[in-house]
């Protein structure tokens, strides 16, 4: 009886050894050298992990950026441009070149411009309200207000006024990761260019209603009457689906068109006061 359990002991260890012995030898044979450098770059980078940049977090974007010839297309909106200039240098490649872009919410109805039509009582937060209807106010395609985007920014950069019930971007902590772009479900955050001195215009609203319907479902919608494209000189301002829209590329920060919309859907930023009184200084986003 010793002599069995003794045999089935060595055996066992035998089987472990060589077990042992062929996984390491398949393991050297088929193991992949990691480029050194990604460790060096994943430091350079910020460590958000947010996402904005594409990649799943930091370490897959060193990995992409170690392994492209062409970074042209890469890029951290957390570390900006100092922080790829820096990664480029280290690697011996050009620095891809992106203007600073900070997030914009496009949506101008604080709740007593919209008509209260019901009252919701279930999970407070926008992703559930938007799969149920359309929220509780006449226009559809308005803010929520439940603070999904607020509760991803991991910069502390967007909250939820308490009184409009609107979300306000802090432009000073932005990053533009485009996280709360994402968590909207009525799309209504998207990312623009910061502008010289960080000044742009934009058209505060996704409203896609008829003008006389999306009047009466919000006084300070866009109701698509083309005024602000006739003062545009620059073809900057399209109106397509009952909606304006202006292209921060072409626009020229005139301001022709802001005192031209009705409703006063159109939103200037960081202007200083003009003499006769039509436009303030304004620093939320």
């Amino acid at each position: 009886m010793d002599s069995t359990l003794l045999f089935t002991i060595l055996t066992l260890c035998a089987i472990g050894v060589v077990s042992a012995v062929v996984l390491y030898v398949v393991a050297q044979r088929f193991k992949v050298d990691e480029d050194e450098r990604i460790d060096t770059v994943e430091s350079m980078l910020p460590g958000a992990n947010c996402g904005g940049c594409g990649y799943a977090g930091c370490r897959s974007l060193a990995e992409a950026l170690v392994g492209y010839d062409d970074i042209a297309n890469l890029y951290c909106p957390v570390g900006g441009a100092g922080a790829m200039k820096a990664i480029a240098d280290y690697l011996g490649k050009t620095p891809p070149e992106k203007e600073p872009q900070v997030a914009v919410v496009r949506c101008n109805g604080v709740w007593d411009n919209r008509p209260r039509t019901n009252r919701y009582d279930g999970a407070q937060t926008c992703a559930v309200i938007a799969t149920l209807y359309g929220g509780e106010t006449g226009c559809i395609y308005g803010c929520l207000g439940r603070g999904d985007c607020q509760a991803v920014c991991q910069f502390g950069a967007i909250r939820i006024n308490p009184v409009s019930m609107l979300p306000e971007v802090d432009q000073d902590r932005c990053t533009a990761c485009g996280a709360c772009a994402k968590a909207c479900p009525k799309m209504l955050i998207e990312l623009r260019r910061k502008g010289p001195k960080d000044r742009r215009i934009y058209v505060a609203c996704r409203n896609r209603d008829k003008g006389a319907i999306s009047r009466k479902n919000c006084n300070v919608s866009c109701i698509a009457c083309g005024k602000c494209r006739k003062a545009c000189q620059f073809e900057a301002i399209t109106v397509e689906g009952n909606l304006a829209r202006i292209d921060p590329q072409k626009c020229r920060l005139c301001r022709k068109c802001v005192p031209e919309c009705p409703t006063g859907a159109i939103r200037e930023v960081n202007f200083t006061a003009k003499a006769n009184g039509q436009s303030a200084d304004q620093h939320s986003i």
